[in-house]
């Protein structure tokens, strides 16, 4: 048993496949290259920093001169006193000015290079596939994109300008001993194998402590979202308690590592206290030997003894910042990581369908090692064909979406859509070409408008409110307080679910795909709102080549073809009144599925025939 799994993990293992983590050597080339473009106001923040550490010198130094004056005039020195003070005054207002200039520019360069990383690893996430997404799970990406980059921030606007400060603090200092007497700067090196020592002890056990710590709050992260992204199904199976253990149980093991790094850290600034009593005892005891020896004045033993204690500080914060910047250097290294992944090229002049049909020939997916779902599907659609895919769950209805929509690719075999492969198309033409909508919508901040215009940015305001129209949301945008300029998202105006499916389906009618996969779309939107999806979703497809997920049997029953998947093949295929007919692996869901609801009126009405063979050939845009 090891600290992350303390064997009562209800839900089964962690997942394993997390996305990959940059080495030292990987983190550090990246680090050097978000700095590259910044390098001119990295140097323009190091000059003042100098100064201000070169005038914090001079403080020390006047105090023992102060001490010589008295010790050689007594009561004379008065005059030359407040001379000194006047000095002490004026390089105290100095530091302050250049203290404020240095830590401003600093942090405005930290804050720019981490805002170019931030950048970076979001880009990097919204192109990675989704099966890399899945497999590693939403709440590892999560994690990263929002703790891992807070502690970065927090690293680059504190800790570095601590670190940098505190580093030239201490070179100046033991230069300023050496300018009294060499033998002072040797006294305070006596400190330095003690530090180094504490120094090298931590980071040896601290690192992967920090390590360890980021992933398991990855890994709770991801308990949370399947928690929180499933709260209904959660609620009714009564599943709360073994979510809650679940995620109680990473927490306990992110708080374990915490506390060990706090033990880490206690016994660290135990040795770093020891290290500094060592060099001030060896500093004043030389300063004595010097002054009754004649070769130093009681002024000079004064200062090296107040510079010696003022690298207290910037020793003490140099080596503490190493506690949070090994931490923003895990978060650093699982961000690299993102962002080093490779991206699949775009192809320069990418084939376009030929038209809306779908070819699959023997496709097979792979989740995980053994298991095969879908499994040698072989599936012909004709354009503007509207077929549903049913079968109990596990079946690999969604992931046939997948791959049809060019989301995943599959192991073997191949997907065609008018003649020509996704991967042949590109992710950019493909995701033009077929639009797969799912459950899971999202609403965006900003206006109404503005998301609408996320598929197709240069539609005008007639278009906006044609495809409105076509899927009935114009009726309650119109009592929405400004309109299409309604604030919605997270802070906004908040719509429901099924609202939020509508402009869902009406993006689809701006991006005008050939083909619609629609992967279980009205499924969460509630009886009331399923019928006024279905009214939208038929607007959606209506002249294309449809592919549905089908959780509610009647959309298959609607379907001019129904195809039947059990365990990751096709059990049955045919339209819905043959399959009832068979009394087949159909017939037994329609049954289950309509024991409690009234007969459909399609048992009884036939549908309206439909030319199915009039191919759509303009080119999407």
């Amino acid at each position: 048993m090891t600290l992350t799994d303390n064997g009562t993990n209800p839900l089964g293992p962690v997942l394993d496949t997390l996305l990959p983590t940059a080495d030292t050597a990987q983190t550090r080339r990246a680090a050097l290259g978000l700095l590259r473009p910044h390098r001119g106001r990295a140097v323009g923040a190091i000059v003042p920093l100098v100064a201000n550490t070169l005038a914090g010198l001079a403080t020390p130094l006047v105090l023992g001169r102060m001490v010589d004056e008295v010790v050689r005039h007594g009561a004379d020195a008065v005059d030359s006193l407040h001379v000194w003070g006047a000095a002490l005054a004026a390089i105290a207002l100095l530091q302050a000015v250049l203290g404020a200039l240095s830590h401003y520019l600093v942090i405005h360069v930290g804050e720019n290079v981490v805002a170019d990383l931030r950048e970076d690893v979001l880009d990097r996430a919204l192109h990675l596939p989704s099966k890399d997404v899945e497999r590693s799970g939403r709440g590892d990406l999560v994690a990263r994109i929002t703790g891992d980059v807070r502690v970065v921030t927090d690293a680059a606007s504190n800790a570095v300008p601590i670190f940098v400060t505190a580093a030239l603090g201490v070179v100046l200092t033991l230069v300023g001993m050496g300018t009294l007497d060499w033998r002072f700067a040797v006294a305070a090196l006596l400190a330095a194998p003690i530090q180094l020592r504490a120094l090298i002890w931590y980071l040896s056990r601290s690192k992967p402590v920090y390590q360890a710590e980021r992933k398991v709050e990855g890994e709770r992260a991801q308990r949370l979202l399947d928690a929180l992204g499933a709260v209904d199904t959660v609620a009714a199976l009564r599943l709360g308690p073994r979510h809650l253990d679940a995620i109680a149980d990473r927490s306990r093991a992110a708080v374990e590592y915490s506390l060990r790094a706090t033990t880490l850290r206690t016994r660290f600034f135990g040795r770093l206290n020891l290290a500094e009593l060592i060099g001030l005892a060896a500093v004043l005891a030389l300063g004595f030997h010097l002054v009754r020896e004649g070769t130093a004045t009681i002024g000079e033993a004064t200062a090296a003894a107040l510079l010696f204690h003022r690298l207290f500080d910037p020793i003490g914060a140099l080596l503490s910042v190493f506690d949070e910047l090994q931490e923003a250097g895990a978060g650093l290294a699982r961000l690299v990581g993102v962002t080093s992944l490779p991206r699949v090229p775009e192809p320069i002049d990418p084939p376009r369908a030929a038209d809306s049909s779908l070819e699959l020939a023997t496709v097979s997916y792979c989740h995980r090692e053994g298991l095969e779902v879908p499994s040698g599907v072989s599936l012909t659609i004709a354009p503007g064909e509207r077929v549903a895919l049913v079968g109990s769950t596990g079946a690999g209805k969604s992931t046939l979406a997948q791959l049809i929509a060019g989301g995943y690719e599959p192991l073997s075999g191949t997907v065609r859509i008018g003649g020509v492969e996704p991967r042949e198309m590109g992710a950019v033409l493909t995701r033009r070409t077929v639009a797969l909508v799912t459950q899971e919508t999202h609403v965006f901040v900003g206006t109404l408008a503005d998301d609408l215009r996320l598929a197709r940015p240069e539609a005008d305001d007639a278009a906006l409110e044609q495809v409105l129209r076509a899927v009935g949301a114009d009726r309650w945008i119109d009592t929405l307080p400004e309109g299409r300029q309604t604030r919605v998202g997270a802070g906004g105006h908040p719509l429901t679910a099924p609202q939020a499916q509508q402009l869902a389906l009406a993006r689809v009618l701006l991006l005008d795909p050939l083909m619609v996969v629609l992967d279980e779309a009205t499924a969460e939107a509630g009886s009331a709102g399923a019928r006024t999806l279905e009214a939208a979703t038929d607007a959606v497809v209506k002249g294309r080549t449809a592919i549905t997920v089908a959780h509610r049997l009647n959309q298959a029953a609607t379907a001019d073809r129904v195809v039947v998947l059990e365990a990751g093949k096709i059990v049955e295929e045919g339209a819905h009144r043959e399959l009832l007919a068979a009394q087949g692996r159909y017939a037994e869901l329609w049954q289950a599925w309509t024991a409690q609801r009234p007969t459909p009126e399609l048992l009884t009405t036939p549908p309206p025939p439909r030319n199915l063979h009039t191919p759509r050939t303009q080119s999407p845009r």
